[in-house]
């Protein structure tokens, strides 16, 4: 199983810092969210990230159908694919916190399939029909790996079927990964695709501590922000206990996208408390605790069958979990 980071966009000094770390300590993939009105311009980042790495691939992780054109998506990630020297990789999800903060609904399935339809034909210089007009990228010649974010069964499905990566946000636990792994092979099979064809992504808030309670306690906006993103739309097949279903019905009303993953005391952070989530969150969506438990989680993530593990270096000091995990979870993994 290979390893990745999502580094979330500060100042550039910093960045640039994080994403050599990564590179040092033997992560994969570096990605960078996209969220323009809480951080900084995402393909901005990638040509620092580009410019500071050379083995990592990088992309957005992830971008959305809505707040950029595709013909924009595919000319920026192409330009990152050339300023990387080749490494480049796009990922496409319905829309979170970018979305949410201009007022916007994320995006239907029959957006993802035309959006990515788009991107991908105009990534190779050819023209496509976009909502009854043509364009085109004429310059790029690409081949950028294409991936999709997923949180339910039809998304995933889709993903198998259109995409060449699809990354799992439905949670980490072994039931969860084999049935959303289930699903990405059933679009496969709707595509005619060989079985396995599609890359699995697992994605997951991540803290280490030498104490387990300190480690959750560090990342609560992070694991509301999981809550609130994989149950935003129904609780169905979901694996969800019925006694946490109102829980996360209130989590979905009460949650602050002007607040996302933002460090402080928000009303995100103490949300999964008030409502007695904290546990359940952090057990489904979390490679959090101890360098032990830490490395358990991984074992039983990659048991499942995932091909890459993308962590999230979100937290009061994200150098300092890039490093241990690095030192601690990937060292002695491999």
């Amino acid at each position: 199983m290979k390893y990745g980071v999502a580094i979330w966009p500060g100042g550039h000094e910093e960045l640039a810092q994080l994403a050599r770390l990564a590179e040092e300590q033997g992560f994969d993939y570096i990605g960078i969210p996209e969220s323009q009105s809480l951080a900084h311009e995402v393909y901005v980042s990638l040509t620092v990230v580009a410019q500071e790495t050379t083995k990592p691939l990088i992309g957005p992780t992830v971008t959305n159908p809505l707040t950029r054109h595709p013909a924009v998506t595919a000319s920026a990630i192409a330009s990152i694919n050339d300023v990387s020297g080749g490494r480049a990789f796009l990922g496409i999800g319905t829309g979170d916190s970018a979305v949410l903060n201009l007022g916007l609904r994320p995006a239907k399935h029959a957006q993802m399939r035309e959006y990515i339809e788009a991107v991908r034909t105009v990534l190779t210089g050819q023209p496509y029909e976009y909502q009854g007009r043509q364009i085109h990228v004429k310059w790029s010649q690409s081949l950028v790996p294409l991936m999709i974010s997923a949180e339910g069964p039809r998304t995933l499905a889709l993903g198998g079927e259109i995409a060449d990566i699809v990354m799992v946000h439905t949670g980490l636990s072994t039931e969860v990964l084999k049935e959303s792994i289930s699903q990405i092979r059933d679009g496969e099979a709707i595509a005619g695709k060989t079985a396995g064809a599609t890359q699995v992504w697992a994605f997951a808030k991540c803290n280490i501590s030498d104490d387990r309670d300190e480690a959750i306690d560090e990342i609560k906006m992070a694991l509301a922000a999981s809550g609130h993103h994989a149950f935003r739309f129904t609780l169905d097949g979901k694996h969800v206990p019925e006694e946490l279903r109102e829980s996360i019905a209130i989590l979905q009303r009460e949650y602050v996208p002007v607040e996302h993953e933002q460090l402080g005391h928000t009303r995100n952070a103490v949300l999964s408390d008030e409502l007695g989530l904290t546990d359940y969150l952090a057990d489904r969506f979390a490679v959090v605790g101890t360098p032990y438990e830490c490395r358990e989680k991984v074992r039983s993530i990659e048991a499942a069958g995932v091909d890459m593990l993308l962590i999230t270096a979100i937290g009061p000091n994200p150098s300092e979990i890039i490093r241990r995990f690095g030192e601690e979870v990937i060292g002695p993994h491999k």
